[in-house]
């Protein structure tokens, strides 16, 4: 009988990265048995899978690799992964000699060989996984992650991505649609296409593969059997054209939440930032995207404080926020990253000052986010649950993406149910099934 053996796995950063940390699991199971644990004491092998898009992730990094080598059973290996793997190799067997294998977040398909093999290394980011067919596990049997690209060709200002990931490749259409036809068939009626910039989709293939962008591949996968609710992330705002948009509005298993990374309101800065578009461009779609979609949840992210931001650029900020009233907001000061341009720009704003900013900015964001709460009492969304939470309470996502919470059975993972809601907060809608 083959001896099973567990694994640990803390997986930060993205829901990429999320994906990447299921595709490690699947691989490692190919050849022997594993069994997840939560427990890195009685682990036989410890994966931290990175990110190093901001800067307190990496610092933190060594501490946890310090304590699990403290804590670990005997023989129990330690595995850094993914982004900051990618960007410090070596580093990381100098700074912590107890990892055992490294890991970049594009050698993913070499997981085993990385557990099998002293010392190992390989951070590549030139490797090419995207016609690799991975062996299936996921967390959820009613919501599926898949991958359609790998990599990023965008040269933003302060992203280290690019040199992580390395350049942007499409994987092929038929090795993503068969990827969803057997998470459907299996349950997942949500499907969550990931890619860095998911409306570029096939601009660049590994291969020769027929011509198809983002929106035929949106159509692709909405025909697939067993499907009922499409998402994605990260679109691009430089991609987002009117036929993106019109697909987007017409097609009904897209759900009608839209991610749009902002950065910048100032025009002046998206260009420091190399993002490609103006202020002007950022409004006209979001308000496009409104008139076409009425009911559609904006969300996005913001940096504040980049070098050379004056108060009149981030007013400019502040300006897109009123306008556009995003439903989410993922919003930071800027952190300088190695390998970026950004890091060695002139300017630098004061941590003070870059506080202030970020602290006016959440809370006109919250005050918007009360506003847009209230505005939900005693509607009625339909709502996919994906979560049974404490007390009989069950967790799950309008087709908007406002996160429900209402008191339910366990039997209705995996379920539809209609919902009207009887106590909206900031963060999460109260209500009751009535359908």
């Amino acid at each position: 009988m083959q001896e099973t053996k567990k694994l640990f796995i803390e997986t930060l950063g993205c829901a990429m990265n999320v994906r990447d940390s299921e595709h490690m699991i699947a691989e490692l199971n190919k050849d022997e048995a594993y069994t997840l644990t939560t427990s890195a004491e009685e682990a036989d092998v410890i994966v931290i899978n990175t990110c190093s898009v901001r800067e307190k992730p990496v610092h933190k990094l060594f501490s946890e690799i310090g304590a699990f080598a403290k804590h670990k059973k005997a023989g129990a290996k330690i595995g850094v992964c993914g982004c900051t793997a990618s960007h410090l190799g070596a580093e990381i067997f100098r700074r912590a000699p107890a990892v055992d294998f490294v890991l970049g977040a594009r050698n993913v398909s070499k997981i085993t060989k990385a557990v099998r093999t002293s010392k190992f290394m390989d951070v590549d980011i030139d490797y090419d996984e995207s016609t690799y067919a991975f062996s299936d596990f996921r967390h959820s049997t009613h919501k599926a992650y898949v991958n359609i690209s790998i990599g990023c060709d965008k040269q933003c200002t302060y992203c280290i991505v690019p040199h992580t990931r390395g350049e942007e490749i499409s994987i092929p259409t038929a090795l993503i649609v068969a990827e969803v036809e057997k998470a459907a068939a299996k349950g997942a009626k949500e499907i969550f296409l990931l890619g860095q910039n998911v409306n570029n989709y096939g601009r660049r293939f590994s291969g020769n593969e027929p011509k198809i962008n983002f929106s035929g591949l949106l159509t692709r996968v909405s025909e697939v059997v067993g499907v009922e609710r499409i998402r994605f992330t990260s679109p691009h705002p430089l991609h987002m054209d009117d036929e993106f948009l019109e697909v987007f509005a017409s097609n009904p298993k897209i759900c009608k939440s839209m991610h749009m990374p902002l950065q910048s309101g100032s025009t002046h800065i998206l260009n420091q930032m190399k993002r490609g578009y103006t202020k002007e461009w950022f409004l006209d779609r979001a308000m496009k995207l409104r008139q076409m979609v009425p009911d559609v949840a904006i969300s996005t992210d913001v940096i504040v404080a980049f070098p050379g931001e004056s108060e009149a650029d981030f007013e400019e900020t502040m300006d897109v926020l009123e306008k556009v009233r995003f439903e989410q907001m993922f919003s930071f000061k800027y952190s300088p990253r190695p390998l970026t341009k950004a890091a060695t720009m002139e300017g630098a704003i004061a941590s003070e000052v870059a506080s202030a900013r970020l602290a006016r900015l959440q809370g006109r964001h919250e005050q918007i986010l009360d506003e847009i709460a209230g505005a939900q009492l005693g509607k009625q969304m339909q709502v996919y649950w994906e979560e049974a939470r404490e007390e009989g309470m069950l967790a799950g996502r309008s087709f908007s993406n406002f996160l429900v919470q209402a008191p339910g059975d366990a039997s209705l993972l995996g379920v539809t149910s209609l919902v009207r809601i009887t106590n909206p907060r900031r963060l999460v809608l109260y209500g009751e099934v009535v359908a």
